[in-house]
């Protein structure tokens, strides 16, 4: 059985990222094939075979920025010759699902995301981009052209995984389709729990508007609580404006140096609604409470008086609130692992892979083909 895997852009590790070194992992051979990939960045995947889009050929200074890419990114990824290979998997939260494979190929995709820009989070990325007039006109004809591309690609997989029910349930409504869902896996062995925890709260988290870090910042400068930053993004500088002396950047650092400050800290912050998480699973594998905002997938991980507490409103406000509710409430470490084990990366790599096998050996029946090596 020959694989070959497909990911977005390949030019920063968060969540997804993970998600791909851990399925690189079960196939090792591999090639991974990406929209753009920036080997400094994304150390991880040293070693591997990576092939580049046509999008490459862009000036740095472009590259830098792909969101000037994406109206170029569907037909790139469309380029891609997958001719020689028998299932192709591709990971995403927006272009690589869209891949072209051959009927005698098996194409799964593991979706993170249907593309939140261009369905349900449309409006709010306009907002938080302060797009108006004019501009605001072109950027909603040009999102409904790759709205409609969008939903084309997401029919040409034959099967399709999401990473939590919340993703399954947009990817009903937005794509039409059932996908299975398998949970990310966190190496929850790595995680240690410490003897006494320090006097800081910590976000672990790429520095992005929507990741909503203002939100602790502004929290934490009420309360005059001590707050570190693990992370980089284009929303830094802004950050760093409007935090306080109680908050501290850490930039990027290596993953040993992330899980002592998640095993250390007093609770891990959580503001964003996201898809999933993998950043809290690892503070819960670290016997570390999360503070979460009560929307999306963290709704199926985190436990309420168990291995953390929400907020409902996202204000600065409602999260001071929920500050000061958890430090009144007594959290078991033990407890909390224990909450993270149903995520763990053996369930992972074992659930995906019965998966892939079962689907082949379906598609190859189906085909009347031979079972390769």
């Amino acid at each position: 059985m020959k694989v070959a895997l497909v990911h977005d852009f390949l030019t920063s590790f968060g969540g997804a990222e993970r998600v791909l070194k851990a399925i690189s992992d079960l196939y090792p051979e591999a090639p991974i094939f990406c929209l753009l990939y920036d080997e400094r960045k994304v150390p991880q995947f040293k070693g591997k075979k990576i092939i580049e889009s046509s999008l490459s050929k862009y000036p740095k200074f472009i590259k830098k920025h792909d969101v000037y890419l994406r109206p170029r990114a569907a037909k790139a990824i469309e380029e891609f010759d997958f001719s020689q290979y028998d299932v192709v998997i591709s990971d995403t939260n927006s272009f690589s699902k869209g891949i072209i494979t051959s009927p005698q190929a098996l194409h799964i995709s593991y979706i993170h995301s249907p593309t939140r820009y261009l369905w349900d989070y449309k409006n709010e990325y306009l907002k938080e981009h302060k797009v108006s007039g004019l501009k605001k006109y072109f950027l909603e004809k040009m999102f409904l052209k790759m709205r409609l591309w969008d939903y084309e690609a997401a029919q040409r997989p034959d099967y399709l995984i999401a990473n939590s029910k919340n993703v399954a349930r947009r990817i009903r409504k937005y794509y039409r389709r059932k996908a299975k869902v398998i949970y990310p896996g966190t190496d929850i062995k790595k995680y240690k729990i410490a003897k006494d925890k320090k006097d800081f709260y910590l976000i672990v988290s790429r520095l992005s508007k929507y990741k909503k870090v203002d939100l602790a910042i502004k929290a934490c400068n009420k309360l005059k609580k001590k707050l570190i930053i693990i992370g980089e993004g284009s929303d830094t500088g802004y950050l760093k404006s409007i935090a306080g002396p109680n908050i501290k950047f850490k930039g990027f650092l290596p993953d040993k140096k992330v899980r002592k400050y998640f095993r250390e800290a007093e609770a891990f912050i959580f503001p964003a609604e996201e898809d999933f998480g993998l950043t809290p699973i690892e503070a819960m594998a670290s016997g570390t409470p999360v503070i979460a905002f009560k929307k999306g997938g963290l709704l199926e991980t985190v436990k309420e008086g168990i291995s953390g507490t929400f907020f409902e409103k996202q204000t600065p406000d409602d999260l001071a609130k929920a500050i000061i509710r958890s430090e009144g409430m007594k959290f078991n470490s033990q407890e909390i692992k224990e909450s993270a084990k149903k995520f763990s990366l053996d369930d992972f790599n074992k659930e995906f892979k019965n998966f892939v096998d079962k689907k082949y050996r379906s598609f190859i029946n189906k085909s009347g083909r031979q079972l390769g090596g």
